[in-house]
């Protein structure tokens, strides 16, 4: 049987070709040993990968630009976050203080149901005040004593 070359394997129609096919004397079927055919992978896979159909193409013009946009989304994210970075962060600072306040709610409201731990909360929370009212709020010393201690507390925090 005489081999054909590489090219003449992509051209190979096996409806129209079944004539010229002729199987290989004195084997079972139409196996082939590795003995019997000259396999280059070199040119195997230059044949695959040159050989397109119209459909290959057709798919190309339609994935193309959905590549080409999906490439910019990184340019454009960062232009996006870059031009409103302030914005985002005073979005975020408020949506993590919401998220913040709601788990805390969540976790009084959740010890507040266990028997005993709930009013026993209630009355650490009332003997807090009445100290706090006696100890700042009481006398007009302690009350500008106060006053100092909250003004050192914002010049540490915003640097006057």
């Amino acid at each position: 049987m005489e081999s054909k070359p590489l090219n003449e394997i992509e051209s190979f129609d096996p409806i129209n070709d079944i004539e010229s096919f002729e199987p290989i004397s004195g084997k079972v079927g139409n196996i082939v040993s590795s003995s019997d055919a000259d396999f280059n992978p070199d040119k195997v896979g230059k044949v695959f990968t040159t050989s397109t159909s119209t459909t290959d193409k057709a798919w190309q013009e339609y994935i193309e630009p959905v590549f080409e946009v999906l490439g910019k989304i990184p340019e454009s994210l960062s232009g996006f976050f870059s031009d409103y970075q302030k914005p985002l962060i005073t979005l975020g600072l408020i949506l993590s203080a919401i998220v913040s306040i709601k788990v805390i709610l969540a976790v009084l409201d959740a010890i507040s149901d266990i028997p005993l731990l709930g009013p026993l909360s209630q009355l650490v929370g009332l003997g807090y005040i009445l100290w706090f009212v006696y100890r700042y709020l009481w006398k007009a010393e302690n009350r500008r004593e106060l006053g100092q201690e909250f003004d050192a507390l914002k010049n540490q925090i915003f640097g006057r």
